[in-house]
């Protein structure tokens, strides 16, 4: 995990720059739709995290809501969960080689 924090880290920073400029609802279907595929990849790898599934149901709450500038910020941010649940999967798949047997 200390080698994804990083990653998650400058990850959740990019979600979290949203444009001052007011988002419309296409603008949140797209980021959504982002976030969906992300979390699709992450399950085929089957290293899903609960947390991305409930950053997705605020999304789409605050979207139902009519707050567009803070669903697009909420599946941005979903998106770069899943996007650090797929690295885990990928890095792990021969991370755990290295380590050392006692």
């Amino acid at each position: 995990m200390n080698m994804l924090k990083p990653v998650l880290a400058s990850m959740l920073l990019l979600a979290g720059s949203v444009c001052a400029l007011a988002a419309s609802e296409d603008d949140f279907k797209a980021a959504y739709a982002a976030a969906e595929a992300a979390n699709k990849e992450a399950a085929a790898l089957r290293n899903q995290w609960t947390t991305t599934a409930a950053t997705l149901a605020a999304a789409k709450k605050s979207a139902d809501a009519g707050d567009f500038d803070k669903a697009i910020a909420a599946a941005k941010e979903a998106e770069a969960l899943a996007k650090a649940s797929s690295f885990q999967a990928t890095s792990e798949k021969t991370r755990w080689k290295d380590l050392e047997i006692r």
